[in-house]
């Protein structure tokens, strides 16, 4: 078995260990990637994965809205609220961090292992959900004055 294998397996393991299914799939999807000798798709995956990924979220956090549960009046209300209006400043600041990570992710690959490492940790040892590495790179932007 070759090392990455080997990695591969133990970040399954800790999503296991932790109940944290998103982890155990991802590893298990990759893992059988490179056992089936797919490791075709890997660029592709790197290269789409994230927007994919972020396709998924968005469907899941607007599917409330679309499915009628959530109305123009409850939106409207959102802009009389203080918590409500503090939550879309909040929502604007990631996003606005999550586009710097993406960038520094991009000039920047040395980081990624480390932004990678520090989110399966995260997710597995305190039950975060994955994802934080945009996020986390937009906030190491801001610490190093990249991008």
């Amino acid at each position: 078995m070759d090392m990455t294998s080997l990695i591969l397996l133990i970040l399954a393991a800790l999503g296991i260990i932790s109940s944290n299914s998103p982890i155990t799939i991802a590893m298990i999807v990759l893992l059988l990637l490179r056992v089936l000798h797919l490791q075709q798709l890997f660029p592709w995956l790197e290269k789409n994965g994230l927007t994919l990924g972020i396709v998924i979220l968005t469907i899941g956090v607007m599917t409330p809205l679309a499915s009628g549960k959530m109305s123009l009046q409850t939106i409207g209300e959102s802009f009389l609220n203080w918590k409500s209006l503090l939550a879309i400043v909040i929502g604007m600041l990631v996003a606005y961090l999550g586009g710097r990570g993406a960038s520094l992710m991009a000039v920047n690959p040395t980081i990624v292992a480390g932004l990678l490492v520090g989110t399966v940790l995260g997710v597995a040892l305190f039950k975060g959900v994955p994802v934080g590495p945009l996020i986390a790179a937009g906030i190491l932007s801001l610490i190093i004055g990249r991008v």
